[in-house]
């Protein structure tokens, strides 16, 4: 039995291809030694420093933490939680019960404002035997025939269809509103 080596071109080039495999492997399992540092400098107002860029060494260094650890922050005063840098003080306003308020005013708690109205028409409805109640809405220009459940230019969702009026809710506003059967 042959061990292939008829051909020496085809068993040099195995060779090779083998320690090129070999240093390939060594290469990327073998730690290159200690970390390896590149200056940079770096300009910061007049100063100039130099930093070290480290390599993806996962070991703790112990001097960069400790320098990490003496840097002061010096800010500008201002807590960047807060919306402001002084907090008011709330007043606190209180209503005898015999003598209402008299001098302060109550403090206004803010209600927010009502969802606009449903501007849809409800002019027309078809009530084919067999099938369910259709109705005929628009508005401005556009026209649509709706069933109950069907959403009406992506907006408004018809939730009942009666002979005088159409249950409507607004999807953006959450918001019902019933629309009366409208002449012309």
């Amino acid at each position: 039995m042959k061990a292939g080596t008829e051909s020496k071109t085809k068993l040099y080039m195995a060779i090779v291809l083998g320690i090129v495999a070999v240093l390939c492997v060594a290469w990327a399992v073998i730690p290159s030694g200690p970390a390896s540092t590149v200056p940079q400098t770096v300009a910061s107002g007049a100063k100039t420093q130099t930093a070290a860029i480290e390599s993806l060494d996962p070991q703790l260094r112990l001097d960069l933490l400790a320098s990490s650890e003496n840097v002061k922050y010096e800010g500008k005063g201002k807590n960047i939680f807060r919306a402001s840098t002084e907090t008011e003080p709330i007043e606190q306003v209180k209503v005898s019960p015999l003598l209402g308020n008299r001098g302060k005013q109550a403090p206004q708690v803010y209600t927010p404002p009502p969802p606009p109205p449903i501007n849809l028409k409800f002019f027309g409805l078809t009530n084919t035997k067999g099938e369910k109640p259709k109705a005929f809405l628009s508005q401005g220009d556009d026209v649509w025939i709706a069933r109950e459940g069907d959403v009406v230019n992506r907006h408004y969702r018809v939730l009942r269809i009666s002979p005088r009026e159409v249950e409507v809710e607004d999807l953006l506003n959450n918001h019902r509103e019933n629309i009366p059967l409208t002449q012309g």
